[in-house]
């Protein structure tokens, strides 16, 4: 080990950890006539707290995180907007991240690291209330519906009158004219409130991880510290269960809940104009959201050093072994000082040719993730014929779940065959390179597109894409003068969907609300000529193949999240002990920026592009899509998510070379520095001072563990 390094870090390390050790002499005992340090049941106590704090934290900011993705469909629907505006609402809470997170891991990490947390969360608090705002201030949401004037009541009304254009359905008439207030409405661009309180959330719930796992791995025994972080995250992915739960039944619930008469309401939850009480969900998460923040008040700002801590860094089995020594947070120094110091470590940070690689890597695979994540329940929508409450629902109970067990199971790995660098190297590439090849299997699970008559089908059933309006206009309904624009569908005795009852060719109607049938319909070539509300029912083939499809999920779920602790475990040990927190933040500004930020804009861009019928807004102008693609639709999801991590998989081979050629490096450096630490470490004009300031009793047992402290400060490097 070069000379200059031991220079570099022994002086720092002693200067933190010999005035913990000194604590013990105000009662007087020595600390040559005690061994080694008992445990202090109140640091035992206290870190046991922590850990019940930020596990709740890390619930509540995973449970909004996944509620905000469980109502994409609801806030298209809600605002009349297309998924890549969805997208860039969805990843506004990275850019709350991005204007922050360098500066807070840096600095929080010298600073009261509990009480920055706090902070943290009840910001995230105040931007979930904000996201909820708009309900408040717009008015009641109204949907496209060429039978609105007839739902209150069971008189028969014409949606197809074979009259002058004056007696146009209500659909039609909307379609020439502006609603009132339109102006207003567009001016005010509601989900800017959504975006904003998303940008706030991000803010807030950046000190949370770095600042959190660094303080666990600080201050607990080394042994423990990958379990502890196992069950950090565990309960980090339990949260999202409960988000999609919590999503799952507010799409159940009708926007408007309270104000309007719900028999009146002709759309049911499946329909692609449902929007259930988004708002409601986002309330409840902000209040325990609000809850998480109390705890960390409470909390010290460092702990006592571990027992055990001192003999295990000189055990013979931590060259091999994903052990590193726990850095103690410096004595305070002033803002200037941090400031000046921020760049050049940095600069230390990113010269890790390991921690540069692992981050291009992870960089790759979060767009995969996120991307597909993001758009998961939406595609289970779309795909499968799923309500959003099942798609939430699904997404809860089955797959989440899975995550979070492969997750918690990996960390008990670690624990337990206690893996080398390159053993969780070579278990987290493992197990995500058999997760992607079942995953090529979601190709084959298709489905074919609904029957809806002059968009996937013609009026005589034969199936055709068509992308062109007036292909909704036949013989059958060209006298009814009927608006190409509205989406109120309605099912055929034939078995054909029709985008409205007055392009179906009906002349009267019935009944009221969701029991609305319509008659003498003029395009229904077939029993009665009557139609009803709503999409014909008629995948059955699909239905077939969705229990299938999860199934796979929850597999393909469990063998990646496997990966996920070892590979976190691998970041935080590839890297100097006080760069962690930097390391942490910097990683996730990263991912954040150049994941989180566009994923879900270009996916929900890409996804637009498979769009076969958009709906419009109360100004005429194009809104939320209700129909798309299908079998464009699972090429462009799927293929997109498997694409970008094949690519990942280039570089985890690169990675997995420079990893495995600086490892036996080290490991022939280790018998290097092991045969001349003592002369080494004896002839340093650095320890020769730090002798001087100990006590005389406390020299001797100090000077063997100052050797023994050499090879631990060593970071991974070529």
């Amino acid at each position: 080990m070069p000379r200059n390094f031991i220079r570099e870090t022994l002086p720092k390390e002693n200067a933190t950890s010999l005035p913990r050790m000194d604590h013990p002499v105000q009662d007087g005992r020595s600390p040559v006539n005690r061994p080694m340090p008992s445990r202090n049941p109140s640091s035992c106590a206290s870190l046991k707290m922590f850990l019940v704090a930020l596990s709740f934290a890390y619930f509540a900011k995973a449970l909004s995180g996944s509620y905000m993705k469980s109502t994409i469909t609801q806030l298209e629907r809600r605002f009349d907007i297309p998924s890549y505006l969805v997208g860039v609402i969805d990843g506004s809470f990275e850019i709350g991240n991005l204007l922050v997170i360098a500066f807070v891991s840096y600095f929080g990490a010298k600073l009261h690291r509990p009480k920055i947390i706090a902070v943290g969360c009840l910001l995230m608090s105040v931007g979930t209330f904000l996201i909820a705002l708009p309900h408040f201030i717009i008015g009641r949401y109204k949907f496209d519906s060429s039978i609105r004037s007839s739902v209150n009541s069971t008189n028969i009304f014409s949606p197809c009158p074979a009259s002058s254009p004056g007696v146009l359905s209500a659909g039609d008439n909307s379609s020439e004219v502006p609603t009132a207030g339109c102006e207003r409405e567009s001016s005010l661009s509601m989900w800017i409130y959504v975006f904003l309180g998303n940008v706030l959330r991000g803010i807030g719930e950046t000190p949370v991880q770095p600042l959190g796992i660094s303080y666990i791995d600080d201050h607990a025994l080394e042994e423990n510290a990958a379990f502890y972080i196992g069950c950090v995250q565990t309960i980090s992915v339990i949260g999202p269960v409960f988000g999609y739960l919590l999503g799952a039944l507010c799409a159940k619930i009708y926007v408007d809940i309270g104000f309007v008469n719900m028999e009146s309401i002709t759309i049911a939850p499946g329909d692609a104009r449902w929007v259930g009480a988004w708002w409601l969900g986002y309330l409840i998460a902000g209040l325990i959201t609000l809850l998480s923040a109390i705890p960390f008040w409470f909390l010290p700002r460092s702990l006592p050093m571990p027992a055990g801590k001192q003999s295990e860094k000189s055990s013979p089995e931590h060259a091999n072994s994903i052990k590193e020594h726990k850095y103690q947070a410096d004595e305070p120094a002033s803002c200037l000082e941090m400031a000046k110091d921020f760049v050049p470590t940095l600069k230390s940070l990113l010269g890790n040719p390991v921690y540069l690689l692992y981050l291009c890597v992870t960089i790759i695979q979060f767009n995969s993730l996120i991307g597909m994540v993001t758009y998961k329940p939406k595609y289970i929508e779309q795909h499968y014929g799923q309500s959003a409450s099942t798609a939430n629902f699904l997404m809860g109970i089955i797959n989440i779940p899975a995550v979070a067990l492969g997750m918690f199971s990996g960390g008990v790995v670690m624990k337990k065959f206690k893996l080398s660098i390159m053993g969780a190297a070579k278990f987290a590439l493992g197990t995500s390179l058999l997760g992607y090849f079942l995953s090529l299997f979601f190709l084959a699970m298709g489905c074919e597109n609904s029957k809806v008559a002059g968009i996937t089908v013609n009026y005589q059933g034969v199936e055709g894409l068509s992308y062109h309006e007036s292909a909704l206009y036949m013989d059958c309904n060209r006298d009814c003068q009927c608006s190409g624009k509205d989406w109120d569908p309605v099912c055929g005795e034939n078995g054909i969907t029709y985008i409205s009852p007055c392009l179906a060719g009906c002349r009267s109607s019935s009944g009221s609300g969701k029991s609305t049938m319509f008659d003498q319909c003029s395009c229904v070539a077939a029993g009665n000529m009557t139609a009803r509300v709503g999409l014909c029912p008629n995948r059955k083939a699909c239905d077939r193949i969705f229990p299938y499809f999860l199934a796979l999920s929850v597999v393909t779920s469990f063998i990646i999240s496997l990966g996920g602790t070892p590979g976190y475990m691998l970041l935080i040990r590839c890297i100097k002990p006080q760069l962690k927190s930097l390391a942490l933040g910097f990683h996730t500004l990263a991912t954040r920026t150049l994941a989180g930020i566009p994923a879900p804009i270009y996916y929900g861009a890409i996804i637009d592009t498979t769009c076969l019928k958009w709906g419009r807004t109360s100004c005429g102008g194009r809104g939320a899509c209700r129909i798309y693609d299908t079998a464009a639709y699972r090429t462009a999801y799927l293929g997109l998510t498997l694409g970008l991590r094949a690519v990942s998989f280039l570089l985890c081979i690169w990675g997995f070379v420079v990893l495995r050629r600086h490892v036996r490096r080290q490991e022939r450096g280790a018998v290097t520095n092991g045969r001349v630490a003592g002369p080494v470490a004896a002839g340093a004009d650095e320890l020769e001072a730090l002798r001087k300031e100990e006590t005389v009793g406390a020299a001797g047992s100090d000077q063997s563990q100052r050797n023994s402290d050499c090879y631990p400060e060593r970071e991974t490097r070529l």
